[in-house]
């Protein structure tokens, strides 16, 4: 069973959201029935895949252990820059291994969620390091790593945050309108997805693996649409979903496509991840870079941590080389862009023009589709950098990549 995919998930999730409504009215916190609920949602998810339940329960407790061990250090020693480094790779291990491991078809640490739920141990890690954490209780710890709604692909949350709704007790007025909300939410989710996405879905199938520049383009635009409705239609569903139990998980997209400038688009697209990456990693390395002068100006040191930062996004996703180039592509805009409005006369005179925005916006949008189309596969199978043995019919590759998406998203 898939979550907010499979018809019987929102069977299933229709019943158990009436206790937490029922809880919610009550003005009663519902943290210990969700954590109950994100259990059951796993176990069932997992399917016939017991393994996987093992690896889930392994990970949760070693991350805690590193974690717990992290703090008692911390506590006892004071920060140390090389036990940092330590225990960063040790939180990244299981995660680096399930992706090493899945280029032979081993499986090693294969579970649901594990991509998202590292990256919440990493913001542990390092928020300990920086004297932000100072206790992380048991139950908060499984209950925020093991949040249904956010399980498979999102939005990320921060602990703390989550920490805060766990604690807070809402009116029945606040409840019911944050409740009402997330019932909108799943509602607008859901004709994105089932509906917006699918049907998009069917051009993508219609071009299939068709020669020419202008299939090409129709598969391009295609799936760059489909992309957005079908990830942000799961993301409002969950979003939604969280409301319900009284989490008030934070947005993940924005009107992408109505971006001026690829900046704006990062602060719009897949938000909690690109955020995440900002604040934990490029961020970081700036502040590293202008501490020990590495540079001699802040806007090459910014060139080179969009670099960096893009294409560990990109590494991210996977060691396929289409996500290797749509890191390093997104990394190279994001420089451009830095030095081409921190440079240009033309730019700072025309910035507020609507002419001149509206034609930022469309150089942008085309931009972002051709960056979604290298991330699609296609692009770098046109090309010759990859190869997809052909299957019976004309959408063999359409299947291929989306079922390959699918399963990057599950682990």
């Amino acid at each position: 069973m898939i979550l907010f995919e499979d018809p019987r998930f929102f069977i299933l999730l229709l019943a158990a959201v009436i206790p937490a409504l029922v809880l919610g009215i009550m003005e009663k916190t519902s943290k210990y029935y969700a954590l109950a609920v994100s259990i059951m949602f796993i176990w069932l998810a997992a399917g016939a895949g017991r393994m996987m339940l093992v690896y889930l329960s392994a990970f949760c407790v070693l991350e805690y252990a590193v974690l717990r061990l992290w703090l008692k250090i911390i506590e006892k020693q004071g920060r140390s820059g090389r036990l940092y480094v330590v225990f960063l790779i040790l939180a990244m291990a299981p995660l680096v291994l399930s992706k090493l491991s899945g280029q032979f078809h081993l499986n090693v640490f294969g579970f649901i969620g594990i991509s998202y739920m590292t990256f919440k141990i990493l913001q542990m890690v390092i928020e300990i390091y920086d004297g932000i954490i100072k206790k992380i209780p048991v139950f908060d710890y499984f209950s925020f790593l093991l949040f249904f709604p956010s399980v498979l692909s999102g939005p990320i949350d921060r602990s703390r945050r989550y920490g805060e709704d766990l604690a807070r007790v809402r009116s029945r007025k606040d409840y019911l309108e944050m409740a009402g909300s997330g019932i909108f939410q799943i509602m607008t989710g859901a004709l994105y997805k089932f509906v917006l996405a699918a049907a998009i879905y069917q051009a993508l199938l219609w071009v299939g693996e068709k020669p020419g520049f202008i299939n090409a383009l129709i598969y391009m635009y295609s799936y760059g649409f489909y992309l957005f409705f079908d990830f942000a239609g799961y993301s409002r569903m969950a979003i939604g979903t969280a409301y319900i139990f009284g989490v008030e998980m934070p947005q993940n997209f924005n009107a992408p496509f109505k971006s001026r400038d690829i900046k704006d688009f990062w602060d719009r697209w897949h938000i909690t991840l690109s955020h995440w990456f900002r604040d934990y990693l490029f961020s970081r390395i700036m502040m590293r870079w202008i501490r020990n002068k590495r540079f001699n100006s802040r806007l090459t040191a910014a060139s080179c941590a969009f670099m960096i930062n893009m294409t560990v996004m990109g590494l991210w996703h996977g060691l396929d080389i289409y996500y290797i180039i749509y890191g390093l592509y997104h990394g190279m805009l994001l420089a451009v862009t830095e030095i081409w409005q921190k440079k240009s006369l033309f730019y700072k005179k025309h910035k507020k023009d609507k002419s001149f925005i509206a034609v930022e916006t469309v150089i942008t949008f085309n931009l972002v589709m051709f960056g979604l189309f290298i991330f699609s596969g296609h692009f770098t199978e046109i090309i010759g950098l990859t190869h997809h043995a052909a299957a019976a019919g004309g959408h063999s590759f359409v299947m291929k990549h989306l079922h390959d998406l699918l399963l990057h998203t599950i682990h």
